[in-house]
């Protein structure tokens, strides 16, 4: 089932997620609807704040991407209670970033290019790995979701003047996309 996804302005956006534990209610079902919705919406990432949900489970799809970039070809992949343990900031990038919860806006983001990452799979099994390049990428930004943060939260407090008017926009429902969204009234 394709589930609307909560635009900027919406308080769950701003929480940091729970943890949840297997016998979570109806998670498989949950997990297969937020893939139908990230279908759908032509996403890569979506996080379960991003539908109303404050837990920490994020699905990603780079599967996508793997046309120009086929390192990723079949990489579909859930994480649940996922955390960054540790940031790698001996390199970062600059590439530009948009979001489900924030339609038509995209901006550059500086991130580090090599995180530390805990989670558990869609059958609870533990990893702990180091994570580069692009996942790196499209990881601290879905589980920036899960602590209360979006991709603008990143910006320099320069560039943060500059949207202010597509961020007011947004709070005000208006925008337009393709996809159903749950707006702050």
């Amino acid at each position: 089932m394709v589930l609307p996804i909560y635009t900027l302005g919406q308080p769950v956006l701003r929480k940091v997620a729970e943890d949840i534990t297997p016998d979570y209610p109806n998670l498989s079902q949950l997990i297969q609807d937020m893939y139908d919705t990230l279908d759908r919406s032509e996403g890569i990432g979506l996080a379960a704040p991003q539908i109303g949900l404050s837990i920490r489970l994020v699905v990603i799809n780079l599967d996508l991407l793997s046309e120009d970039m086929p390192e990723y070809k079949g990489y579909i992949h859930t994480f649940i209670n996922a955390h960054i343990i540790e940031y790698d900031d001996t390199e970062k990038d600059s590439s530009e970033e948009g979001c489900l919860s924030l339609p038509g806006l995209h901006e550059k983001v500086v991130r580090p290019t090599r995180i530390h990452v805990q989670y558990l799979d869609e059958n609870f099994q533990p990893h702990d790995e180091w994570v580069g390049g692009y996942l790196a990428r499209v990881m601290q930004h879905e589980f920036d979701h899960l602590e209360g943060e979006v991709f603008t939260d990143h910006l320099t407090g320069l560039r943060k003047q500059l949207v202010k008017g597509k961020l007011n926009s947004l709070l005000k429902g208006n925008f337009s996309c393709n996809y159903k969204v749950k707006v702050r009234r």
